[in-house]
C-alpha cells in the first residue's frame, strides 16, 4: 500500500503557474490542491495580469490594486527581472484600501497585524514579493503551499508537463467562472463577485476558506 500511495504521487501532473500579487481565489485553489507547482520566472513579462495586481470588493465594487513596476529591458524585460517602484506610496495606499474594504468582516481583525507588516517592507523584485506573499498567507492559515521556479521558458505549444496555467487567468474575464458563492463583506449592495483576492475569502471566511477551496475544480 505504501508503495502505491508513494507512486500516486510521483505521477501527479507539475503544473506551470505564474506568479502573481495577492492571487485570485482559483489560483490559489491550485496551489492547495497540486503538489509539484513551478512559477514561470523566464517568459517575457506581460502586462495587466495578475502577476501585479490584485482585485478586492469595497463600498465602491471591485477595486484592483496594482503595485506600480519598473521593466529594465523594456517589453522584453523577463518576470525575474521585473523590479517593484516606490516613486508613489502605493503600499500605504493598498493597506488602507484594504483595510477601509474588510474592517467590518469576520476575519480581518485575526489577521491585519501580519499584513500590516508586510506593507512595511520593501522588496525589490516582484517575484520575491510575491513568494513573500504565498509565505505569508501559509503562516497566517497554517497551509503548506511548496512552490519552485522553472529552470527555463517553455512555450506553451511545446510545454512537456500536463498542466500549463501560466495564462489561464486573466482580470478581464476571471469573473466568470461559476465559483460557489460566499457571503461578502458588501452583498447587501452587489451580487456576488467571484475569483477576487485570496484575501476576500480569507476575511469573510477564516479557517473555512480552506475547505472552500479544496471544493473547486481546479
Amino acid at each position: 500500500m505504501a508503495r502505491l500511495v508513494m507512486l500516486f504521487f510521483i505521477l501527479l501532473p507539475i503544473m506551470l503557474i505564474s506568479t502573481a500579487y495577492f492571487p485570485p481565489i482559483l489560483y490559489y485553489s491550485w496551489l492547495l490542491q497540486n503538489h509539484e507547482l513551478k512559477v514561470e520566472q523566464f517568459e517575457t513579462y506581460p502586462k495587466q495580469s495578475y502577476r501585479n495586481r490584485c482585485n478586492i470588493l469595497t463600498a465602491n465594487g471591485m477595486q484592483a490594486l496594482i503595485v506600480p513596476v519598473i521593466k529594465n529591458s523594456g517589453i522584453k524585460t523577463l518576470s525575474k527581472d521585473i523590479k517593484i517602484s516606490y516613486e508613489t506610496p502605493w503600499q500605504q495606499l493598498h493597506w488602507r484600501s484594504l483595510k477601509t474594504a474588510y474592517s467590518g468582516s469576520p476575519f480581518f481583525l485575526y489577521y491585519q497585524d501580519e499584513l500590516k507588516e508586510f506593507y512595511k517592507s520593501k522588496a525589490v523584485f516582484l517575484m520575491d514579493m510575491n513568494e513573500t506573499i504565498i509565505n505569508l498567507i501559509n503562516a497566517m492559515m497554517e497551509w503548506e503551499v511548496k512552490i519552485e521556479r522553472t529552470a527555463y521558458f517553455e512555450f506553451p505549444n511545446e510545454v512537456s508537463v500536463l498542466e500549463d496555467k501560466r495564462y489561464s487567468l486573466s482580470p478581464k474575464d476571471s469573473q466568470k467562472l461559476g465559483l460557489e458563492s460566499y457571503i461578502q463583506v458588501f452583498s447587501d449592495q452587489f451580487p456576488f463577485i467571484e475569483n477576487l483576492s485570496i484575501l476576500d475569502l480569507i476575511f469573510n471566511l477564516g479557517p473555512e476558506a480552506e475547505s472552500y477551496l479544496m471544493k473547486i475544480k481546479a
